[in-house]
């Protein structure tokens, strides 16, 4: 399932400042946004006032936005805003989301995320499945799977890594297998071991050390 899991619009949060030129600008948008109904409850703080938020929340330049769970410093326009809105409680938003967050190295982000709702590795793994993604990104995903090894969330994700075991592309196939390794469930050994005689070179290599993890961390 990708679409949205709840119907609710998502509440945001807008901190400004009294000298920020930017500010305004957000500010206006968001309030269309409240308006039309994308957005439901929506919070202003300014930082001049209590800027004991600003440091709660980490905050050191504003504009700076929370719409659901995506958090968007800077300027953004209204149609930017409303496409983050509408993204708030999808599988598609949240990688989107999260490639954004790799690509600006903030890897620890994403397992803050990831932590806070196991569900939200799906959106990681619609990442890794999509060809496009470019190899910077698939490099953090990686480094986040293996910051993941032997969770409850890369568990959870068992049978869909299972099935990406038999997909075209072999460099899908070949992290498939490292990421059920790091899952350390006993029975992705029997799934690991047909690929001993995968056609591509690399991912027999993958699997022979993948099946030696296991066997070491058994």
């Amino acid at each position: 399932m990708t679409g949205k899991t709840e119907t609710a619009p998502p509440d945001a949060l807008l901190l400004m400042g009294r000298q920020c030129p930017y500010c305004p600008t957000v500010l206006k948008g968001l309030q269309a946004l409240k308006s039309d109904g994308n957005i439901g409850q929506l919070e202003t703080v300014v930082i001049e006032d209590h800027p004991e938020r600003a440091i709660e929340l980490g905050v050191r330049s504003v504009p700076w936005v929370r719409i659901g769970p995506f958090e968007l410093p800077g300027l953004h326009s209204e149609q930017e805003l409303r496409e983050w809105a509408e993204k708030a409680d999808t599988r598609e938003g949240m990688a989107k989301y999260l490639a954004e967050l790799i690509g600006s190295g903030n890897i620890d982000k994403c397992l803050q995320l990831i932590d806070a709702d196991s569900q939200r590795v799906y959106a990681l793994l619609m990442l890794f499945t999509d060809t496009d993604t470019e190899l910077n990104i698939r490099i953090g995903i990686s480094a986040i799977m293996e910051s993941l090894q032997g969770s409850t969330a890369l568990a959870g994700i068992a049978d869909e890594l299972r099935e990406l075991l038999k997909h075209d592309e072999p460099r899908i196939r070949g992290d498939a297998c490292h990421y059920l390794a790091l899952s350390g469930l006993a029975e992705t050994g029997n799934w690991i071991k047909p690929l001993l005689e995968d056609p591509d070179s690399n991912v027999r290599e993958i699997a022979a050390d993948s099946l030696a993890e296991l066997a070491l961390n058994g």
